[in-house]
């Protein structure tokens, strides 16, 4: 790629866990707002056919985990998308925590802003619907616990000039997000949703967070760095569903399906797997989620932004459909003609 001389050439992201759910929607609206992107990966020509052979990305080969893999990716970038998540759960103590650290050192060395997608974890039962982000962190969760340390970790290095970003959400959900809850809310087979799980009390709300509006607010958050903090928290409200079972009726719209089978989430078969299946026992942990009305003020973010990118409703979860491969014939009818994002337009959200 070439510029002009009267055209200043691009910023450089470093992305970690670039074929992840949050890395992937950060790539996506980087790109868009014109970033050059890297992406380090422990296999980079398998990170390469995931995200798609022609996705402008430069793919280093390196391991989130080793502090001089990162430093040396991250040479000449002006941002670090630490997106890295250990899949199901898996080790958070063992490997959360190290691999922030590496992000930290090699934002040390080039002083490019790390960004964080943070979460609720960090949070007590009783934090309500409606958290800022100068509320007191009381997790209650051995992951809660973690995500504080994280943060705390970030607070302490920007003492030391090291700049970054956390941008909170709650649920993540949207295309190419395979993992999310989503996935295991919706009971699907035969390219159509069966049924919906409701995990907790219909009166119990619960916040979500459509990917595509994320990596959007993310991206213009940083086009706007020299207005942010050393250390900087901005909570994304997202979608806040004050009933626990409107995701249901969400879903009943968009296939078209007013009958569609609504059903208890059967917390039994997990508590009973629990001691056998990891994932099972990390998910079990933070069941309180759904049982206690957790959300998140958003008034910081839209006074600095002015307008928050916010898909319908009905619009996200027929894109969220559609990339599950599980949308009936009756949803056309129902919402209309579907029309890609930006987001599902983009090679590397084939994962």
């Amino acid at each position: 790629m070439t510029h002009s001389p009267t055209q200043p050439s691009p910023k450089t992201a470093l992305i970690i866990g670039a074929t992840g759910s949050f890395g992937a929607h950060a790539a996506v609206a980087l790109l868009r707002h014109g970033w050059r992107l890297r992406a380090l990966a422990r296999d980079p020509d398998a990170a390469r056919r995931t995200a798609g052979e022609h996705t402008p990305i430069e793919w280093i080969k390196g391991d989130a985990m080793n502090a001089d893999d990162v430093v040396g990716a991250a040479k000449g970038a002006q941002l670090i998308v630490h997106a890295a998540n250990p899949a199901g759960y898996h080790n958070w103590r063992g490997l959360v925590m190290p691999m922030i650290r590496s992000s930290i050192a090699a934002a040390r060395v080039t002083g490019a802003r790390i960004v964080v997608p943070g979460n609720v974890y960090n949070y007590a039962p009783d934090a309500g619907p409606r958290i800022g982000e100068a509320a007191p962190q009381t997790p209650v969760t051995r992951k809660g616990k973690i995500r504080v340390e994280m943060e705390d970790a970030l607070r302490a290095a920007s003492l030391e000039g090291v700049k970054s970003l956390i941008l909170r959400a709650g649920d993540f959900f949207g295309p190419a997000a395979p993992n999310s809850s989503f996935a295991w809310l919706t009971l699907r087979g035969k390219g159509r949703v069966n049924a919906v799980f409701q995990p907790g009390p219909a009166r119990v709300g619960h916040a979500f967070a459509y990917l595509p509006d994320l990596g959007e607010t993310l991206a213009r958050l940083v086009d706007r760095e020299g207005e942010l903090a050393d250390f900087e928290v901005f909570n994304f409200a997202g979608h806040w569903l004050a009933r626990g079972d409107q995701l249901g009726a969400a879903v009943r719209r968009v296939t078209g399906r007013p009958g569609l089978t609504m059903a208890p989430f059967p917390w039994i078969v997990v508590r009973a797997l629990s001691p056998f299946v990891e994932m099972f026992r990390e998910l079990l942990e933070m069941r309180y989620l759904w049982f206690k009305p957790i959300g998140l003020d958003d008034a910081k973010l839209r006074a600095f932004l002015g307008e928050v990118p916010a898909t319908p409703l009905d619009m996200a979860v027929r894109e969220t459909l559609a990339d599950l491969g599980c949308l009936g014939e009756n949803a056309a009818s129902a919402t209309g003609t579907r029309t890609p994002s930006p987001a599902t337009a983009v090679p590397i959200l084939n994962v």
